[in-house]
């Protein structure tokens, strides 16, 4: 095999900038694209060429002014988020020019990271790079180590459409569930993830009251959640949780994508139901797993290429097109992963 060729390093490359926070609608005027300098990698540091990035609901969320438990974008800086590159430069000796590489440093087309924050990728591993930014390790994680969905479980997906929630679909089934029930904002999309995605039925938020669907969707109860969207979604769930439920919590769509400015609004459950139905809920992070994405791209590659597993993904071309990406997702325009080829 012929050795990778790393391309020149330019002089200045693109990034791009959060110009002011927003507190309604995200446009395309709350950033701003800057030429800058290519970053120089100092010690313990590679010099990475972004290649692919993407685009999460969260994000929008560190663009508000609302106190977080994670770190804000700042007007006038450079966005981050994952992100896959190519090595192109590696002083310290831990890492090769042209290998592939997963980064938290998204939204410019180079970035000097710490070689901790930087997790080497097998080029053979998934069909394409892009397939590495799934949000599928969230979705294989929260059901099997969270909610440890059974043979016959009925599950309950919300935001089924979203990164996670439209593999969670296939996943769930392919753990055996026996009856999956998403939400989503649309009948199309709903369409769509019952004739592709792995669910039986849907539920459309706009459509009637939550619970009442989701009582005619999954009559008998359901055994588990998994909710990426809080808000009025989590106490329908839990009216129709059967005894000994597991709720899996990954996410606040409702808050993240609403029009509360990215606030993060308290909800009311009923605790007398968590209790005597022995509901268990537990909250689910990837960061506390550092060896779920090894498993989940060996899971995904294998389904992927023998078929059992899709990847629903928009890609857009162009670090000009990310702010667009972002305020898309933010609409709702699309299914499954939103990522950007550099």
């Amino acid at each position: 095999m012929s050795p990778t060729v790393v391309p020149a390093i330019p002089a200045v490359h693109r990034e791009v900038r959060l110009a002011d926070q927003a507190e309604g609608e995200v446009t395309a005027g709350h950033f701003m694209i800057a030429e800058v300098p290519v970053p120089v990698p100092g010690p313990g540091q590679v010099l990475v060429r972004t290649r692919v990035m993407a685009v999460t609901a969260a994000m929008r969320t560190q663009m508000t002014k609302v106190p977080l438990p994670m770190p804000s974008f700042v007007p006038g800086q450079a966005l981050w988020g994952a992100a896959v590159g190519e090595v192109v430069a590696a002083p310290g000796g831990g890492f090769t020019p042209g290998e592939l590489v997963h980064h938290p440093y998204g939204w410019r087309e180079f970035a000097a990271v710490d070689e901790s924050r930087v997790r080497r990728l097998d080029r053979d591993a998934l069909p394409t790079p892009a397939a590495h930014l799934s949000q599928g390790a969230t979705a294989w994680g929260a059901l099997r180590r969270a909610a440890e969905v059974r043979p016959g479980d009925t599950v309950f997906i919300t935001g089924a459409a979203g990164g996670v929630g439209s593999l969670a679909g296939q996943l769930a089934r392919r753990m055996g569930a026996g009856r999956v029930v998403g939400s989503t904002g649309s009948e199309r999309k709903a369409a769509r993830l019952r004739a592709e995605l792995g669910y039986d039925d849907t539920i459309v938020r706009g459509a009637g009251p939550i619970e009442r669907q989701l009582r005619r969707a999954a009559p008998g109860g359901i055994d588990v959640l998994l909710d990426t969207v809080g808000g009025e979604q989590l106490p329908a769930a839990l009216a129709v949780a059967r005894p000994d439920a597991r709720f899996a919590l990954v996410g606040a769509l409702s808050s993240q994508l609403g029009g509360s400015g990215g606030a993060l609004t308290p909800l009311e459950l009923d605790t007398g139901l968590i209790i005597t139905r022995r509901v268990t809920l537990r909250g689910f992070g990837l960061h506390a797993h550092p060896d779920l994405p090894r498993e989940w791209t060996e899971e995904f590659g294998r389904g992927l290429r023998d078929g059992s597993l899709s990847f629903p993904h928009t890609l857009l071309q162009g670090i000009e097109q990310a702010p667009q990406a972002l305020c898309e997702l933010t609409q709702g325009r699309h299914i499954g992963a939103v990522l950007v080829e550099l």
